[in-house]
């Protein structure tokens, strides 16, 4: 579909033709669902603002922000809300109205549920959303709602795609389990009954069979009965967000042929784990790495190696930085998109032919982006990772944690057995010491005013990795170890645009700095 954004490229290792011909199955036909025959196109961008109907309450029309975008669906977030209240609509969803129709029709804009400021100051804070500098949806953008099917026309053991409402950013194949009245029961195949649920004949997120192939939208493989159900993890409710933001490969118009090819011809499947608690390094978001999936795959190496690379760029604090990194890996006709600065740029990766090209690509990129050698694993790790000492527990209970450093022996993505997660606590802590006053030494071994912009910036990753996420800063204004010893609050916050917290942070590690100098002097 043309104009069209996704997230991941349809599966690799699904095929409709083939699933229902093994399960001698029937699909629900077009005019059961409440969906246009012709898919509209997606006009919205990112960060732009629109009113939306708060999907916990039925009354209020709140102020939103696109702050994802997968095929012809949104992801939404409610201005003064977080998110983890983000949901997902249709481009030709009647929740969604441009900004101004609400007072046009005499209703009142309200604040969301749940809003995180006192009510007093929710004018305020609307006057301060909706500056003229705000970017508004504009009306073209918006597509009519298609008309509601004259009668409930699903038959129990019809196939259809459907919306997981526990992890709504993903559409699975399901099944019409149950019908009663104007409601039916969907069943997703082959997965436990928990993900299960009742909706409305009318609902927008059932589609018919194919849907997903026609948008270029993901759609997740049935499952195994009776296995632990493994998914790209929820984003409360949705992925990325608009610090966070999101772009995508090109529109899918049709399948390739080599994928519905007989499993022969098919590259071997690979599977990346992603083990997101790990340190992250100074290029990607804390936050927005929480959000990524716990594995790629299992899948073609190329549709792997493409999703991992648009994450990449997805969870980057500044796309621009990381979207580079992309052009060390060899050329070909894998395609990555990434916008920034009001343009949409693309790059082209060679297609890995084995798993093995494939880890040599990713190490690469594992490289670059200075994370932990645990961040990507062909292995899953469980709970510790041997190297950062990080584990899935609250922050605060972790200890100060290292950083992969360049420079440094050229690794290979771990291939380690799952590591036993009883591992004496005080082990870990002890490993994370060292291994942080090892790094504190090889880092304060030559005079500051020296280091390179690099230098500054691995300095401030691996005296806080809290701070990580800050450190394009530092090569966008060009701070070398001479103008860091320069720096007080003021100028941060000023120039720099931090907040008190992290420029108070900084502006200690400074002081420390100094005195350091001063006592080798």
């Amino acid at each position: 579909m043309p104009g069209s954004k996704n997230i991941f490229p349809a599966t690799a290792t699904f095929s409709w033709d083939n699933y229902l011909k093994d399960t001698n199955a029937i699909v629900a036909p077009d005019k059961c669902f409440k969906q246009n025959p012709e898919v509209p196109q997606n006009e919205f961008l990112l960060n732009v603002k629109l009113e939306a109907q708060d999907p916990r309450s039925s009354t209020a029309t709140c102020i939103a922000t696109v702050v994802g975008i997968q095929g012809p669906r949104l992801r939404l977030r409610l201005d003064g809300s977080d998110n983890k209240n983000d949901f997902w609509r249709l481009v030709d969803s009647s929740d969604i109205k441009p900004v101004g129709k609400c007072e046009a029709n005499g209703g009142m804009l309200q604040p969301p549920l749940g809003f995180r400021m006192n009510a007093s100051s929710w004018p305020l804070f609307l006057q301060r959303t909706l500056t003229s500098s705000a970017k508004l949806a504009p009306a073209s953008a918006f597509k009519p709602e298609p008309p509601t099917p004259e009668k409930n026309f699903f038959k129990v053991g019809m196939k259809l795609e459907a919306v997981d409402r526990k992890n709504s950013f993903l559409i699975c194949p399901g099944t019409v389990a149950k019908v009663k009245d104007n409601m039916i029961f969907i069943s997703f195949d082959g997965w436990s009954g928990a993900f299960d649920y009742w909706c409305e004949y009318n609902s927008r997120d059932i589609f018919p069979v194919g849907w997903c192939a026609k948008t270029g939208h993901y759609l997740q493989p049935p499952g195994n009965k009776g296995q632990p159900k493994v998914r790209r993890p929820s984003v409360s409710p949705g992925l990325p967000s608009p610090s966070q933001l999101i772009t995508s490969p090109p529109p899918v118009t049709k399948q390739d042929p080599h994928i519905s090819s007989s499993l022969n011809n098919t590259p071997e499947a690979a599977t990346i784990f992603l083990k997101t608690t790990c340190v992250c390094g100074p290029y990607l978001s804390s936050s927005k790495v929480k959000q990524m999936p716990a594995q790629i795959g299992p899948a073609v190496p190329s549709y792997v190696l493409q999703d991992i690379a648009q994450l990449c760029i997805d969870a980057a604090v500044q796309p621009k930085a990381v979207y580079p990194f992309m052009k060390a890996f060899p050329t070909g006709s894998s395609s990555i998109k990434v916008s920034f600065g009001g343009n949409t740029y693309t790059t082209f990766l060679k297609v890995p032919e084995s798993k093995t090209d494939l880890l040599e690509y990713i190490d690469k990129l594992a490289e670059q982006l200075l994370c932990c050698e645990n961040f990507f694993s062909s292995k899953q790790i469980q709970r510790i990772c041997p190297k950062c000492a990080r584990e899935d527990l609250p922050s605060s209970q972790l200890s100060p944690l290292p950083q992969h450093r360049p420079g440094t022996t050229k690794r290979s993505l771990s291939t380690d057995s799952p590591i036993d997660s009883k591992v004496p606590r005080n082990v870990v802590t002890e490993a994370a010491s060292s291994t942080t006053e090892n790094k504190n030494q090889r880092t304060s071994s030559s005079d500051p005013s020296r280091w390179t912009i690099e230098e500054v910036i691995r300095f401030v990753v691996d005296q806080d990795p809290a701070i990580s996420q800050h450190s394009e800063l530092f090569r966008r204004q060009e701070i070398d170890g001479k103008a860091f010893l320069l720096l007080n609050s003021d100028m941060m916050m000023k120039y720099m645009g931090l907040k008190l917290g992290p420029a108070l942070k900084l502006c200690s590690l400074i002081e420390k700095l100094k005195q350091r100098r001063l006592n080798s002097q």
